[in-house]
């Protein structure tokens, strides 16, 4: 669970890089599984670019996977009227950038993948800070053992063609 501090803090660079890249018209901080961290997309629904970036996500792993480029380190998607720009943010998370058909990539590349690595770092601290201060949690009471009830054997009466 990321604390209310560190999601001000995310939200505080996602503000900021859109103050870096003018041409951006959203950013969004979201889990691998689709969930939303942070976002500042104005027009542009936050849980279904979530959803949608996770999807793109998954996809792009398995072809940078199948080619033996290593683990997925960005993806690049160019519209008619803009672009989409996905970052690695960390071990369980990604950094969604929109942004106008005007902007300069490798500009966008560049701030991209500096917020990402910042926030990456950030989530993952907040993540293993999460990890040790939660209790342990008590082992579930063992199942009670099954117990098999012994099959009696089919008999069949029917004939077939070797019998005489």
């Amino acid at each position: 669970m990321v604390s209310e501090d560190d999601l001000r803090t995310v939200l505080e660079e996602l503000h900021r890089l859109r103050t870096r890249v003018p041409q951006l018209t959203g950013a969004l901080v979201a889990g691998v599984d689709g969930l939303v961290v942070a976002h500042d997309t104005p027009g542009v629904d936050p849980e279904g670019l979530a959803a949608l970036t996770a999807a793109a996500l998954g996809v792009s792993v398995r072809v940078a996977d199948a080619t033996g480029n290593g683990g997925l380190r960005e993806l690049l998607v160019r519209g008619e009227r803009g672009y989409v720009a996905t970052y690695a943010a960390g071990r369980s998370a990604v950094l969604t950038l929109l942004a106008q058909d005007r902007v300069n990539v490798g500009r966008l590349h560049l701030e991209g993948r500096r917020s990402g690595a910042l926030i990456g770092e950030l989530l993952d601290a907040a993540e293993a800070a999460a990890a040790q201060a939660a209790p342990a949690r008590p082992s579930a009471p063992p199942a009670p053992a099954r117990t098999r009830t012994t099959r009696t054997p089919r008999t069949t009466t029917a004939r077939t063609t070797t019998d005489s």
